[in-house]
């Protein structure tokens, strides 16, 4: 993901995520941090074969823990694959970050992002009350061990 990717990204933001989207300001701030030896970051979007962007993707990495700030995709190839497709790259990125554990948030009321997050390793840990404002949506805390071992014979393919 870069600068100009951040209109195309918000409008997908703001159809998937209406009552939680993040601001242009958040995204800048992110993206700050992808670039150069210092980077803590990794943010990609996918395309289709007009240059839509159709998905997104976001890892923070401090020390051994990755975070897994976002995923989307268009609501029209959502179970397509490309979210997983999303979540191998981050993961390679948290590997290549040198992470040992991953965590991300999930709404609890997302079944189809758990059920995609757990066929890659992700258990359930916790719970964050009313995490999801303004809607007071509680988040499901999950956790990866050895991202690494989860990405192992997959490839990305686009």
């Amino acid at each position: 993901m870069r600068w100009w990717d951040i209109d195309p990204v918000l409008e997908l933001e703001r159809d998937l995520f209406p009552e939680d989207t993040w601001s242009r300001g958040m995204f800048w701030s992110e993206l700050a941090h992808s670039r150069g030896a210092a980077a803590t970051r990794r943010y990609v979007v996918a395309q289709d074969g007009t240059g839509r962007v159709v998905g997104y993707a976001g890892l923070a990495a401090s020390g051994d823990l990755a975070d897994i700030q976002t995923i989307a995709v268009s609501r029209d190839l959502q179970g397509s694959g490309l979210g997983g497709r999303l979540l191998t790259d981050l993961l390679r990125a948290a590997t290549a970050f040198e992470c040992h554990e991953v965590m991300l948030e999930c709404r609890v009321d997302n079944i189809r992002a758990q059920k995609l997050y757990e066929r890659f390793g992700f258990a359930p840990i916790g719970f964050r009350r009313g995490y999801y404002q303004p809607g007071n949506v509680d988040a499901l805390v999950m956790r990866l061990t050895d991202p690494s071992a989860s990405v192992q014979g997959t490839e990305i393919n686009g």
